[in-house]
């Protein structure tokens, strides 16, 4: 029996937020993590939810006009 994690993906998965602005350069996997981390602490702190686009535009690691891009080829790629 094949281990799953050696099965191509399924055309339904696509990248989230994150994922997709490393890939485009936009940020470093750590500054995603520490975003992540922000969120996770806002969540237990009762505090309101906010996106990680929002998050990584606010440290100043990501643009307003890259968190486009980003969504934008999100939606691409769904549509795919």
């Amino acid at each position: 029996m094949e281990n799953d994690a050696t099965q191509p993906l399924p055309k339904k998965f696509w990248p989230r937020f994150g994922m997709l602005a490393v890939e485009l350069g936009y940020v470093s996997i750590q500054q995603v993590r520490e975003a992540m981390g922000e969120q996770v602490d806002d969540d237990f702190a009762n505090r309101p939810h906010r996106l990680l686009g929002d998050i990584l535009v606010e440290k100043g690691w990501l643009t307003p006009r890259e968190v486009n891009v980003v969504l934008k080829e999100l939606f691409e790629r769904t549509r795919e």
